[in-house]
């Protein structure tokens, strides 16, 4: 019991060597991670624009089916109770409807 007491007595603590080495790892560790998130993000925010752009065309072709005219907003759509509030808030911001065709809004991203 004694050497362990005497042994951790004279141990101060981390060497420079010790900290930077583990700082190193660390910010590797980092550097591998923070990229991926990022397009996970990306992936998944696209897969659902796509699922919301399938759901609205669905809906704009019952539209047309039950009435016989082609649905010209989403507007129209909600009164016509075929799209929720929010529904027609998500679509309005990533979606256009043409012609009775539903297709997402092209971002550029410029660097």
């Amino acid at each position: 019991m004694k050497t362990i007491k005497k042994t951790l007595k004279n141990k101060q603590g981390f060497t420079l060597m010790e900290m930077v080495l583990v700082l190193f790892i660390i910010s590797v560790l980092m550097l591998m991670i923070i990229p991926n998130v990022a397009n996970t993000k990306k992936s998944v925010e696209t897969k659902g624009t796509d699922a919301l752009a399938v759901v609205v065309q669905t809906q704009a072709n019952m539209y047309e089916l039950d009435t016989g005219t082609e649905a010209a907003s989403f507007t129209v759509l909600n009164t016509a109770g075929y799209l929720s509030d929010k529904q027609v808030t998500e679509a309005t911001a990533k979606l256009t409807i043409t012609a009775g065709e539903v297709e997402p809004i092209e971002v550029v991203v410029t660097p």
